[in-house]
């Protein structure tokens, strides 16, 4: 899968987020891509990927732990 952004995600290793205990409402991120984060439903695996700057995905990921989200 390319997204129009230039980033190929074919071949991508996703990981499930380790807080998946919920019943499987979980986003899977692919961690190895320089730069960006690119995140999709762990249940529609073959749905759309969204990618996020990493600087964009720290602060997202500071702010729900942080409580403010």
């Amino acid at each position: 899968m390319t997204r129009t952004d230039g980033v190929t995600l074919t071949g991508a290793t996703w990981v499930k987020s380790s807080y998946s205990q919920n019943g499987g409402n979980c986003v899977e991120v692919a961690p190895d891509f320089p730069g960006v984060v690119p995140v999709r439903d762990s249940k529609d695996p073959e749905g759309p990927a969204l990618v996020f700057t990493s600087d964009a995905w720290r602060s997202f990921v500071a702010a729900v732990a942080a409580g403010e989200l």
